[in-house]
C-alpha cells in the first residue's frame, strides 16, 4: 500500500558522470557496496528510461532500483518513486544517465527536481591536474543552465593508486574527493545491442567489487548525502485495489519492467506470472500485460510455444491484451532474426525485423486517436522507445495513438489495435496514468 504523505527523509546523492562511458554504473555499485560495509542499506535509482542499470543495481544489493524520470512520470511521480525508496533503505544513490547536462531531459534535471548533492565521475585514466579541472569546469557550468545543480563531489574512475591518486586529489579546489574507482579485472559490464548485459546475466565480480569498495571515502559521502526538501502525497488514488486480475509476462523475453509498475499492478491489482517461453498456460484473467524485453533471443521456443496460440484465442474472446515493443512483436505476424523468420501469435497485422542500428531511441509522447486500453481519446501519453528492429505493418493496419515526439511504428503513429488488444513500440511508466486507466477501464 502506499506511504502516506512521506516526508523527504531519505538522504541521497546523485552519481553523475561527464559522459556516457565513463564508469557510473560501476561507480554506484562501488558506493553502494561502500555504504553497505558502513552498516548502512543503501538503495539505488537510475535518472532516466534506461532498464538494465537498474537491473545491476538490484542483482547486487538485492533490492528493487527506482526510475526517476521527468518526463516519463513528471515531477510528482519522480519524488514519490524516490521516496517509496524509504521502504528499503537508509541512503540513496541515483545513477545519472549520459553526461550530467546531457539532453532536454538530463541527469541535471533530475537532481533538481530532487534537490539532492552531485558527485561526478570523470575518466582518470588518461589525467590528474586535468581531471580537476574538469569536475571544476562542470560545477561552474552549472551557473549556465535551467536546474538548480549543486556539483559538490568528484570520484575518480579507472585512476591508480599512489601518485596518481594524490595528483588528482592535491589538485582538486573548490570540489570534494570521495574516492577512486581502480581499473581491475572484473570491473567492467558486456554489452550488446540494448545496452549493457543485465545484472543477473553478467553480474559484476564480488571481489573485484569490495576492493573498489575500500577505494570510497564513505565518511566524506554520507556528509554529502543530504534528504531533498520536499514532502510528497501518496502514489494511488484513493480507490486503490480494483479486484483486476492480471496476468504478466515473466520470463528473458519479456524482463523490462519498471519496479514503479510492478508496485503499482501489485497494489491495485491481482498479479499473476506467466512464461511465454516456457509455453505457460495463460492463467485466469481480466487482462493480459506484455512487457518488453528480448524476444529476439527467445523466437525460436516463442513460435513453438503453445502459448502464443492462447493469446491469440484470447483476443478473439476480446480479453484485453497490451503489449510494450517486445510484447508488441510477439503478438505481430512474425519476427524476422539473424536465424530466420519466426511465426509469431498472428493478433496484430505487423512484420517485425531485428536491424542492427536503433529504430528508436527517444522519449516519446503519443495522443491517443480513438478510445484505447490505456488513454481516452485526445489524451496524451509520455513514453520512450528504444529497439534495435523495425515494423511493417499492413497498409490496413489501424492506430491507437499519434506521434506527438519520436518515431513510433511508422514515423507518424503507435498502436496497433485489433480486437482489445493494443501493441506500441514505446514503453510506459506507471507515472503516465497509464496502467491506473487499463486497470480501471478494463
Amino acid at each position: 500500500m502506499p506511504t502516506e504523505s512521506v516526508p523527504s527523509d531519505l538522504p541521497g546523492v546523485v552519481v553523475a558522470g561527464t559522459s556516457s562511458g565513463v564508469g557510473k554504473t560501476i561507480a554506484t555499485l562501488a558506493v553502494c557496496r561502500a555504504l553497505e560495509r558502513a552498516g548502512k542499506t543503501p538503495v539505488a535509482a537510475k535518472a532516466g528510461p534506461d532498464f538494465i542499470d537498474p537491473s545491476h543495481h538490484a542483482a547486487a544489493l538485492g533490492r528493487p532500483s527506482r526510475t526517476l524520470d521527468p518526463w516519463l512520470s513528471g515531477d510528482r511521480g519522480l519524488r514519490q518513486a524516490y521516496a517509496r525508496g524509504a521502504d528499503d533503505g537508509d541512503v540513496c544513490v541515483v545513477e545519472g544517465m549520459m553526461g550530467l547536462y546531457d539532453g532536454d531531459v538530463s541527469t541535471a534535471a533530475v537532481a533538481s527536481a530532487l534537490d539532492l548533492p552531485v558527485i561526478l565521475v570523470v575518466d582518470a585514466s588518461g589525467g590528474m591536474e586535468s581531471v580537476a579541472a574538469t569536475g571544476l569546469g562542470f560545477q561552474r557550468y552549472a551557473a549556465h543552465v535551467d536546474h538548480d545543480v549543486d556539483v559538490v563531489g568528484l570520484l575518480a574512475s579507472r585512476a591508480h593508486s599512489g601518485r596518481h591518486e594524490r595528483g588528482i586529489r592535491n589538485a582538486i579546489a573548490e570540489l570534494r574527493y570521495v574516492g577512486r574507482i581502480p581499473p581491475l579485472d572484473g570491473l567492467e559490464i558486456p554489452d550488446r545491442h540494448l545496452g549493457l548485459h543485465a545484472g543477473d546475466e553478467a553480474p559484476v565480480s564480488d571481489d573485484a567489487l569490495d576492493a573498489a569498495a575500500r577505494q570510497i571515502e564513505t565518511e566524506r559521502l554520507l556528509d554529502i548525502a543530504r534528504p531533498p526538501a520536499f514532502d510528497t502525497t501518496p502514489s494511488l488514488r484513493a480507490a486503490d485495489e480494483t479486484g483486476v486480475r492480471v496476468a504478466v509476462a515473466t520470463d528473458d523475453a519479456f524482463r523490462f519492467m519498471y519496479p514503479s509498475t510492478a508496485d503499482r499492478l501489485r497494489d491495485r491489482a491481482v498479479v499473476e506470472q506467466f512464461s511465454p517461453v516456457a509455453g505457460d498456460a495463460v492463467p485466469e484473467c481480466d487482462a493480459v500485460y506484455l512487457p518488453g524485453g528480448y524476444p529476439e533471443r527467445h523466437a525460436a521456443a516463442l513460435a513453438a510455444s503453445p502459448t502464443l496460440d492462447e493469446l491469440g484465442d484470447l483476443a478473439a474472446r476480446d480479453v484485453p491484451i497490451f503489449g510494450e515493443c517486445g510484447g508488441m512483436m510477439i503478438l505481430g505476424e512474425s519476427l524476422a532474426t539473424e536465424e530466420g523468420d519466426h511465426e509469431m501469435a498472428g493478433i496484430l497485422p505487423v512484420q517485425t525485423r531485428m536491424t542492427d542500428a536503433p529504430g528508436g531511441l527517444d522519449h516519446v509522447g503519443v495522443r491517443a486517436t480513438r478510445d484505447t486500453l490505456v488513454a481516452p481519446v485526445g489524451e496524451t501519453r509520455r513514453g520512450h522507445e528504444f529497439h534495435y528492429s523495425s515494423a511493417a505493418p499492413a497498409s490496413d493496419a489501424r492506430y491507437a495513438f499519434e506521434m506527438v515526439r519520436g518515431a513510433g511504428i511508422d514515423g507518424a503513429n503507435d498502436g496497433l489495435v485489433e480486437y482489445r488488444t493494443l501493441g506500441t513500440y514505446t514503453h510506459f511508466h506507471p507515472g503516465s496514468g497509464v496502467f491506473d486507466y487499463l486497470l480501471e477501464t478494463v
